[in-house]
């Protein structure tokens, strides 16, 4: 049973946004520098990639998207909680894209797991079928948790950190920062701005970390 103790949505919240920030730290550091994923482009390569780094992809693949989506979730609501009284109606909206996304998140996450293995059984007996069904799941997972991705998690920080501005729900510096991220987000899904994916990435892990500390610190009503 959960604790009546109204510390304990925070605390949860705040252990939920750590975990976002330190997963796109994990997660850049692993792509980027161990297998340095963003540089290869031919299937065949990717495969071959797959099947050197199966379980250390799949882990990875588990914390930034199957995990991450679950402490989404959690963050999402806790939020919610925090903002809905001042602006309930673009309150449930933004929970609602959050979870959206979320759910997203997850699925994504697995197919690419799964995907991954699959490709990696097949790429030793027939690499021309493995490269047909890989650019299948390819082609799935990217429509889920690329540019439409961005787009669902930078509508959400943008409404919350909106909601959390005129509400005083978070600093106004986090809350400054939070419309910042969601505005790249959405704008990096328009054609030929996909450049700022990184700024985006940069500012919401940043923001991520901002809503941990707020969340942290007891509300100015029951420090007063």
């Amino acid at each position: 049973m959960m604790s009546n103790d109204p510390k304990t949505p925070r605390t949860l919240g705040a252990l939920a946004a750590f975990y976002l920030a330190g997963a796109y730290l994990v997660g850049m550091a692993y792509f980027l520098l161990v297998v340095d994923f963003p540089n290869v482009h031919d299937p065949l390569d990717k495969i071959a990639l797959f099947a050197e780094h199966l379980r250390g992809l799949q882990l990875a693949y588990l914390a930034i998207y199957v995990v991450f989506g679950v402490a989404l979730v959690v963050l999402a609501w806790t939020l919610h909680a925090r903002s809905s009284a001042k602006a309930p109606t673009t309150m449930r909206v933004a929970t609602s894209i959050a979870l959206i996304w979320a759910g997203v998140l997850i699925a994504g996450g697995m197919a690419k797991n799964l995907g991954m293995e699959t490709v990696v059984a097949l790429y030793a007996d027939d690499p021309a079928r493995a490269i047909t069904v890989w650019l299948g799941i390819e082609t799935i997972t990217a429509g889920m948790t690329g540019a439409n991705g961005e787009l669902l998690g930078g509508l959400w920080t943008l409404l919350v950190s909106l909601v959390a501005w005129r509400a005083r729900a978070l600093p106004r510096a986090i809350a400054a920062l939070g419309v910042l991220a969601g505005a790249l987000g959405v704008a990096s899904t328009v054609p030929g701005l996909a450049v700022l994916v990184a700024g985006f990435a940069l500012t919401q892990l940043a923001w991520f970390v901002g809503v941990g500390i707020a969340l942290v610190r007891p509300p100015r009503a029951t420090a007063a």
